[in-house]
């Protein structure tokens, strides 16, 4: 799952990504309405976790782009004003929930993973394939009864690939999917976490590499 922070209090917007990214999102933050702007036309984001009261372009504004562009991204609008008055008016905007600061984390993530949920195609919170057995919402992973130890990158990739019910995931569609937006095509942080997801995984062996395409988990 990819997910834009927008906040201009910089130690709130890195405080929120961090958290995110320890549940194996991948996060980008910007600090101004035109900064969000730039990053939502050139990347896609299931989630969008928006503070209203921004500098340069509104939060407002940001949010009627969204719904003007069509874009698939969910919208949780944040504000120090939470009246009922005020979250009506930032529904009505487009956003698609919201909640007034100032919050508990814990609630800010279950409503960002529901949100992501609702961004993607309809999956039952656990997958399986393989013998593979993935719990989105409380974050485990086991084989054949086996608990998994994974890292945060080594999950998301696990996910991105389960999610995708056997067809091949690219190399550039991995790092789209679970890195940040600085990641180079060109890396070889995909290799290494899939190196060490299939030491982990065992034998036989789960994930399948398709010669120039890329990486898939059958039946």
């Amino acid at each position: 799952m990819r997910v834009l922070v927008v906040e201009d209090e910089a130690f709130l917007a890195e405080m929120i990504a961090e958290g995110l990214r320890r549940e194996a999102l991948a996060v980008d933050v910007a600090h101004d309405g035109r900064e969000a702007l730039r990053k939502l036309e050139t990347g896609e984001y299931d989630v969008m976790v928006l503070d209203r009261d921004l500098p340069g372009v509104h939060g407002d504004e940001v949010c009627r782009r969204v719904v003007a562009y069509r874009l698939m991204t969910r919208v949780l609008m944040l504000t120090a004003a939470g009246s009922v008055r005020e979250r009506v008016d930032g529904l009505r905007l487009g956003a698609d929930d919201y909640l007034p600061k100032p919050f508990v984390y814990d609630e800010l993530l279950a409503r960002v993973l529901a949100l992501g949920r609702r961004a993607r195609p309809a999956l039952p919170p656990v997958i399986e394939r393989g013998g593979v057995v993935l719990d989105t919402a409380c974050r485990t992973a086991g084989r054949d009864g086996r608990p998994l130890h994974l890292s945060r990158k080594e999950f998301a990739v696990l996910e991105a690939l389960m999610r995708a019910e056997g067809a091949v995931v690219s190399n550039e569609d991995l790092i789209d999917q679970v890195w940040e937006e600085d990641t180079s095509y060109l890396t070889n942080a995909v290799r290494v976490t899939l190196s060490k997801l299939r030491a982990k995984l065992g034998d036989p062996p789960v994930v399948e590499t398709v010669p120039r395409a890329g990486y898939r988990i059958g039946a």
